[in-house]
């Protein structure tokens, strides 16, 4: 018989365990935005805030409403460059931390 356990229930506890692992998840969406993986990106990004502020705090941190927020980062949902850059600010402030922005040179 094969053990399971809930992700989004997995997922709220290693982020209330570690604070560390919720910046490593933005930053992984990050970086799934930026190497065109969007749907991967939009799926963490709704795991993060369930977990994390929670869609009903991020609607009025981001002056949108909560259900337009959950449409986004469905599985089929198609945000703005604006709304993905007020979702990763409302975030980004909530868990307190900065994106270093770096250019690497291709090989």
């Amino acid at each position: 018989m094969t053990l399971t356990r809930d992700f989004k229930k997995t997922v709220v506890e290693r982020v209330e365990r570690d604070p560390d692992f919720a910046k490593a998840l933005l930053d992984e969406a990050a970086m799934l935005f930026l190497s065109g993986e969007p749907d991967a990106a939009r799926l963490i990004l709704r795991e993060l805030v369930n977990a994390t502020v929670g869609f009903e705090i991020l609607a009025e941190l981001t002056h949108k409403p909560s259900k337009s927020l959950h449409r986004m980062l469905s599985p089929s949902g198609n945000p703005s460059m604006d709304n993905l850059a007020a979702i990763f600010g409302a975030i980004r402030n909530w868990l307190k931390v900065a994106f270093d922005v770096r250019v690497v040179e291709a090989a």
